[in-house]
Order: structure tokens, then sequence, then C-alpha cells
């Protein structure tokens, strides 16, 4: 997924790598909130959701996102890019609605259907700590696979997903 690293990039890496698997291996909010840093915040741009300070975020990890990861999550990823502070990743998530999810379409009882989007996560490393994350994706695609919206333009992108996973030699 990465071309040669620098010392640098390969320990906003790590850490970041830490984090993450302190999120969706562990489930682990506490853990997750030790690799960020001291003013972190999370926002996932499409819901408006998210949260800031190590308090809020915190909050948001142990009631409201941790919890409420379907079972079946997957995260495919396809690209990072790194600059001196961040990290770019391009990778497709696909799961089953089968649980409420708040923190991703509030208000939207589990569909029980599936879901197949590309993500887009933009990470700012600070002094070796996550410091924010900025999380987006297409909400109108994601709406239509889920029968919320029934309109041509809003489910144009729906196979963006496979077509980026095949595009890249990752089909699944």
């Amino acid at each position: 997924m990465t071309d040669k690293l620098t010392a640098t990039h390969e320990q906003m890496l790590a850490i970041w790598q830490q984090h993450t698997y302190a999120e969706f291996v562990l489930k682990n909010p506490e853990a997750a909130l030790e690799t960020m840093s001291d003013n972190p915040y999370v926002l996932l741009v499409p819901a408006g959701t998210g949260g800031t300070g190590r308090a809020g975020v915190l909050d948001f990890y142990k009631h409201s996102f941790l919890p409420n990861i379907p079972a079946d999550l997957e995260l495919i990823p396809v690209s990072q890019i790194f600059s001196d502070t961040q990290i770019v990743e391009e990778s497709v998530a696909r799961f089953t609605h089968t649980i409420a999810m708040d923190w991703m379409l509030p208000g939207l009882p589990p569909t029980n259907k599936v879901v197949e989007f590309v993500l887009v996560g933009i990470i700012r490393i600070e002094n070796g700590k996550v410091a924010n994350e900025h999380l987006y994706w297409d909400q109108a695609s994601v709406l239509s696979q889920l029968g919320v919206l029934d309109n041509p333009v809003a489910a144009a992108g729906i196979n963006s997903a496979a077509k980026l996973l095949s595009l890249t030699g990752r089909i699944s």
C-alpha cells in the first residue's frame, strides 16, 4: 500500500496503526485515546458527529462509535499518502446495517442491508500522537444503498467502491 517511507512517516504510520488497533480490534476507547494528543478531535464530516478534546473524544468513542460498529465491518485499504504532519488514507468500507449507528446514520434504524462505499480519512499527527481525524464518505450513496433515498443522482455513486477496488486490483 505504501512505497518507501521515511523514518518520520514510519512513526506516523505506527501510531495510526496503534490507534486503529485500539479502536477496531480491542474496541478500547481508553487505549485509542492514549494514542492521541492532549487536545484531539474527531469529525465525521457527512454525519456531523465526533468529539472535541480528550473528554469529548472519549465520550464519542465509548458511547457512540465503538459499541455501534457492525460486527461484519470490513475496511479494505486502497491508498495512503503522507505529508510531514498528515496521513490521507483511502479505503473501501463494507458492512451490513444490523445496528443503530447514530455516529454515521443519525436517527436511522437498522435496515439489514449491505452497504459499500469509499471512505477517506485525513489524520494529523502532532508530536508523535494523533491530533485529529477528519473522515469523509458519500452519504447520499450510503443512504441510497440503505433504501432511504430513491433518487438517480444520489444513487450515481453506488458502484464507485466496487469500481475503485477493481481499478486498484483489490477485488474482494
